[in-house]
């Protein structure tokens, strides 16, 4: 399949309970180990978990979930199919330990509706809501942009979209990431205006970028801010919020088709230039459609990603202790078979927690998570849930919760309708 000419590649649970083919509780508790099936061997801690399925508040026929923080609790977001047509985008939040009553943010027949390239509705600062999402243009098929909404009413009510990208060319604009911080929030997107001749007739370059744009008091939007001006086609970027200024990471593309995982910081106003979070060497000629999600603390900063260098699939996480400005010997996390997909918290200790898909042979795949200490140890993995290798299961998504436990949500692409399912997830190492 090509897309712009490019190759893409693709290499049970809120509190709750079901009562269907889904675990209602599942207790594991893993001992204590000595081996290791990827980095040679190594001494694995224990892990326990705890995961109860909770009543999802996303109906039948519902995909591309995102999970993002509130004040509140983590807000959901997602897709699913409108008895009016099209699509709808709808949210839930938690409000005392179970999902509040769906609302719609935007109803449409033109959504650009993706397996990897979702909506997400975020809480800004002053605590207003933005929610985004994907809008076909006039030329259709990669041609569409990012629009976005904002609510000061708790999502009862949404005000007139608007498009941060100035650029219109029928080109794609997509894969956003948000960040808050101060009085402000904002929005990266991958941004295709690069594939059209320029008004002057100059040709094209042919060359994704990644660009910024940020919203402040007053809902004012700021200038649009160029980023990296080549980067790697349809892989997902993601956004966090360092004592020293938002970080973004993405997947980089360089000359020699080197598509390594890169973070950018913003600095006194300005965007530094891109640099590897690690030197993997990944040459691949096309978009693996696998980005990283960086999540950050203070001056801490963890990344996590899939590469593949050599034919060699890997799933590794690198920790930061300067705001992201310089990264440690990246640690491998999977278990020999991972297809990618990742999630990422911080834990209390320092380390963080990884999710990942892994295969099983054939379509199938788990959802599963592995505790890693910031010194490189780790505990063995445990499966949260099973999941499949098709596109139609999506991108889990992982989030912390106000007391500490985790919520994720994925899609279960194996029954009659696709449905957004989540659950809580409770570890201790």
């Amino acid at each position: 399949m090509t897309r712009n000419s490019h190759t893409r590649f693709s290499y049970p649970l809120v509190w709750g309970v079901r009562s269907d083919k889904w675990a209602p509780i599942v207790a594991l508790v893993i001992a204590v180990v000595i081996g290791g099936c990827n980095n040679g061997a190594r001494t694995q801690t224990s892990l326990q978990v705890s995961i109860v399925e909770m009543d999802s508040p996303a109906g039948p026929g519902s995909g591309e979930s995102r999970l993002t923080h509130g004040s509140n609790g983590p807000i959901l977001s997602w897709l699913e199919r409108s008895v009016e047509g099209g699509h709808e985008l709808r949210f839930s939040q938690v409000s005392e330990g179970v999902w509040a009553e769906a609302r719609t943010v935007a109803q449409s027949e033109r959504f650009f509706v993706n397996w990897a390239d979702f909506p997400s509705v975020s809480e800004a600062p002053d605590g207003s809501m933005y929610a985004h999402w994907l809008e076909r243009g006039e030329n259709g098929g990669y041609d569409y942009g990012v629009r976005i909404a904002r609510s000061t009413d708790g999502g009862t009510s949404w005000g007139d979209p608007w498009t941060p990208h100035e650029d219109d060319s029928p080109t794609e604009h997509g894969f956003v990431s948000t960040v808050s911080y101060e009085d402000r929030i904002g929005f990266t997107w991958l941004d295709g205006r690069a594939y059209v001749a320029g008004e002057d007739g100059t040709p094209p370059t042919r060359e994704m970028s990644i660009r910024y744009r940020e919203i402040g008091p007053g809902n004012t939007p700021g200038p649009e801010m160029l980023i990296d001006g080549r980067v790697c086609d349809c892989c997902q970027t993601s956004a966090a919020m360092t004592s020293d200024g938002p970080v973004v990471v993405y997947r980089n593309r360089t000359s020699d088709e080197i598509r390594d995982i890169y973070i950018a910081r913003l600095v006194d106003g300005e965007w530094t230039e891109g640099r590897p979070v690690s030197d993997d060497g990944w040459e691949i000629a096309g978009c693996p459609v696998n980005g990283p999600v960086v999540v950050a603390d203070g001056s801490m900063v963890a990344v996590a990603w899939f590469s593949a260098p050599d034919d060699v699939a890997r799933v590794k996480v690198a920790f930061s202790d300067d705001g992201g400005a310089t990264f440690g010997v990246p640690k491998v996390v999977d278990d020999g078979l991972p297809m990618g997909r990742v999630g990422l918290v911080l834990t209390s200790d320092g380390g963080a927690i990884v999710s990942w898909l892994e295969g099983g042979g054939g379509q199938g795949a788990e959802v599963r998570i592995r505790h890693v200490a910031s010194d490189g140890s780790s505990s063995v993995s445990a499966p949260v849930t099973s999941s499949s290798a098709e596109r139609a299961s999506g991108f889990p998504q992982l989030v912390k919760t106000l007391d500490g436990s985790l919520v994720i949500s994925w899609t279960d692409a194996g029954a009659e309708e696709a449905r957004v399912r989540v659950a809580r997830v409770e570890t201790s190492y």
